[in-house]
């Protein structure tokens, strides 16, 4: 999520400064050096507590250093704790794994602080903090309280945190930066877990001593010491037990050896499970799986290990793959540690999993290639029938990737066709900035398609694709948790149309399913380029075993006249402004099917007296008089010209970005839940009002050649003064940059000096600007070095 909407919430507070706590260096420290000669390769550090402190400090720090802004980078990087104390303290960068090798995650304790912090980015901002993880060990913070200011694809799991939990950072303000989060699981805070400005997040199988707010969707599955409200406000979601759980598989070592302990399936579970004892399950051998590296092995080694019946364990790095690696075998583990990302180079599949028991993927980035694969991950082939309830297959950590580091393109994401999946935290992400983010050079129609029965996620995270963002065919699928921003970058509405309705539903539940059921289903709109419309967040069968319930839209930004008409199935209000409130968010608390949908066939009455009058050079207002029908009136569809141009739950609709001294007329239909649409109104006719001159767009830019090796980039605000502007610039042979622009008071505009260029090169480049203390973002523009 790169742009998001500034929270209203602020949290004033003194601040307790953190110091680390390094003690003087034993003579019998173990040299730092022996922390990469493990099997694991030179990107994993193994620490043990007989190494100086000062020296996993240093090694630490380093790593952030080099990882806190690397947002597109190619480093990856695992920090690993043998069991013992250590007193250190550092921040979590991108695409940094921190993890305990013990069984508990008190086996391994942190004195000091481990945290994830957003100062990198102004304002605090941790919308774009992704991909890393933290898990299984003790953090005892110096001052009392744990950081880890994150968004998606930013795991916590089996933790233990000694004190307060932030689930933000500051800005130099004291304010609470934005954040975009999250997901917690399988761990115990013994103070308060302060989410402040997260706008949402999943807790599950976790204890807290309170928790102290909500902004829009705060949901917890199976969790101890739940807050207490009535949604939406607060925007609480509480699902009391985990219906069915296997915690992610972890590596440890014990008696100078590594395991790989695999927890056991469990059902109707709350809290932690090593809370109360040792987390139940079985403990396998590194021998039995095959180690990859990246500057070594290929898809065939890969192959080659999964038919000899290895599991597999990739070390951190980028792995090309020109054949799909294919999983034949029950139980089959993939584990990833340090972040490790698999690209596929043929049209192909990065991973294909047989129609077999209890697989278990996770730990991983699977991104498009530049050749269209038709998924990136598929779960049983076409036609799977097995069932799978007493040993289903369990994807953990995922990250589906297209576009952001390089241009990649694929029809859909996850394909699940096997029955009795479970995900686990899953972040499906068509990229809406960095290398390749258009509308046409990184397409992706859907991220996630269901078709097995009986599949669950906790924490479906599923962004910006050019069609439904989540197309569920199967029956009794449940999801608890989602996120989902739809695409920034449509061009124009006639780029997104569903036959005749205005865009594809983020959350689409296909006709013919009859059982489904959602909790805390969240759908934002950020229409960056045009003034675009999405006439239905959810849209779901009206049948008596679909049930969806707490359910938000947000508008976050975006062009005038944009906006999510309504929540689900042409019920709940628009959101089309950042003011008033009820612009900026609605909500639905319970959808239940009514199995009456398809047997009432008798229209709502013609709407009555519609009436048009200009209140700007823009914006024309209808009233009418209100339709009845037998069951009940939806919506009311309005038509411009002749043409749909949204939809009103009211007899009331407010028609804005049109053109100044321009005459337009309008008809409404009214339409009730089954479908059935009236006849139309009478013509109302209106003209906009003269506009007041002058204007213009509400910035410019450019690029120039400075020398032979650089470029000026520069942004003009026109009309507003922007408190800060980033440019985010790329070209052959770097990946994006990220850096804070410089006022140049003569010029009045932001500037930066891109260096590295040669003649002929390509350079692509794109702003983030601060409006009224909202961020913005702008298209991708490109210039070429003469």
């Amino acid at each position: 999520m790169h742009k998001s909407l500034a929270s209203t919430f602020s949290v004033l507070a003194a601040a307790a400064g953190l110091c680390s706590v390094v003690p003087s260096m034993s003579q019998a420290a173990t040299p730092i050096s022996q922390a990469t000669s493990t099997i694991f390769g030179p990107r994993v550090y193994v620490f043990d507590p007989t190494m100086a402190a000062a020296d996993i400090n240093n090694v630490a720090n380093t790593v952030f250093a080099k990882m806190e802004s690397n947002q597109f980078g190619t480093d990856r990087y695992a920090l690993l704790f043998k069991p013992g104390a250590y007193n250190v303290t550092f921040n979590v960068g991108f695409y940094t794994h921190v993890a305990g090798l013990g069984q508990s995650p008190d086996d391994v304790n942190i004195n000091g602080g481990v945290n994830v912090n957003s100062q990198w980015m102004p304002a605090a901002n941790a919308t774009c903090n992704f991909w890393r993880t933290i898990e299984n060990l003790a953090i005892a913070p110096t001052g009392g309280m744990t950081r880890i200011a994150v968004s998606q694809a930013a795991p916590l799991r089996r933790l233990h945190i000694k004190g307060e939990l932030d689930l933000f950072d500051f800005d130099s303000n004291w304010n609470a930066g934005w954040a975009s989060g999250g997901f917690l699981a399988d761990s115990l805070v013994d103070g308060i877990v302060v989410p402040a400005s997260q706008q949402q997040w999943l807790s599950r199988n976790s204890k807290w001593a309170s928790w102290s707010n909500a902004v829009w969707n705060m949901v917890f599955v199976g969790s101890v010491n739940t807050p207490s409200g009535t949604f939406p406000e607060p925007a609480y979601t509480v699902v009391d037990r985990t219906p069915i759980i296997r915690e992610k598989p972890y590596l440890y070592t014990s008696g100078g050896q590594y395991y790989v302990f695999v927890p056991a399936l469990q059902t109707n579970t709350q809290g932690p499970s090593w809370l109360n004892g040792a987390t139940p399950g079985q403990s396998l051998p590194i021998s039995q799986f095959y180690i990859a590296r990246p500057e070594t092995d290929t898809a065939a080694s890969l192959n080659n290990a999964l038919n000899q019946g290895k599991h597999l364990l990739f070390t951190p790095g980028i792995y090309q793959l020109n054949d799909t690696l294919r999983v034949k075998n029950a139980n089959t583990i993939l584990l990833g540690i340090g972040v490790p990302s698999l690209i596929p180079t043929s049209g192909l599949s990065a991973i294909s999993v047989a129609d077999v028991d209890g697989v278990k993927i996770g730990g991983l980035i699977l991104e498009a290639g530049a050749v269209n694969s038709p998924s990136i991950l598929e779960v049983g082939p076409t036609g799977s029938s097995a069932d799978h309830s007493a040993n289903p297959t369990f994807l953990y950590d995922l990250t589906i990737r297209t576009g952001g580091t390089i241009t990649g393109r694929n029809d859909v994401g996850i394909k699940i066709n096997s029955h009795n999946v479970v995900g686990d935290q899953l972040w499906l992400w068509r990229a809406d900035h960095g290398e390749g983010a258009a509308w046409t050079t990184n397409p992706t129609k859907n991220g996630l398609v269901v078709n097995g029965r009986n599949v669950t996620i906790y924490g479906l995270f599923n962004e910006h694709h050019n069609e439904y963002q989540t197309l569920w065919n199967g029956n009794g699928g449940r999801v608890y948790f989602y996120q989902s921003e739809i695409p920034y970058d449509v061009p124009n509405q006639a780029s997104w149309m569903n036959g005749s309705v205005n865009g594809y539903a983020s959350y689409k539940v296909a006709n013919s399913v009859t059982t489904h059921e959602a909790w805390g289903v969240g759908v934002y709109s950020y229409f960056r380029d045009a003034a675009v419309k999405l006439h239905n967040a959810i849209e779901v069968p009206n049948v008596t075993g679909v049930k969806i319930h707490h359910m938000t839209t947000i508008w976050l930004n975006g062009t005038a006249g944009s906006e999510i008409t309504h929540v689900i199935n042409g019920t709940g209000g628009r959101v089309y402004a950042n003011t008033p409130a009820t612009a900026m968010r609605q909500t639905v608390s319970e959808f239940a099917g009514t199995g009456t949908g398809t047997s009432d066939t008798q229209a709502p009455t013609t709407p009555a007296n519609l009436s048009a009058v200009a209140t700007s050079s823009s914006q024309i207002n209808l009233t009418w008089s209100a339709s009845s029908d037998n069951v009940g009136v939806s919506a009311y569809d309005v038509y411009r010209n002749g043409s749909y141009a949204g939809s009103s739950g009211a007899p009331s609709y407010s028609d804005t970005g049109l053109a100044a001294s321009t005459a337009y007329s309008y008809t409404v239909k009214a339409r009730d839940v089954a479908g059935n649409v009236s006849a139309a109104s009478n013509t109302a006719n209106a003209t906009t009002q003269a506009g007041s001159g002058g204007g213009g767009t509400e910035f410019t830019y450019g690029a120039s050649n400075v020398n032979t090796t650089q470029a000026l980039t520069w942004f003009k605000p026109n009309g507003f003064t922007a408190s800060y502007v980033i440019v985010h610039y790329s070209y052959t042979g770097i990946g994006q940059q990220n850096i804070t622009m410089t006022y140049n008071n003569s010029t009045a505009r932001w500037e930066y000096n891109v260096p590295g260029l040669s003649s002929g090169k390509v350079l692509s480049y794109s702003f983030t600007y601060n409006k009224n203390g909202a961020q913005y973002d702008t298209p991708t523009y490109t210039w070429t070095k003469p």
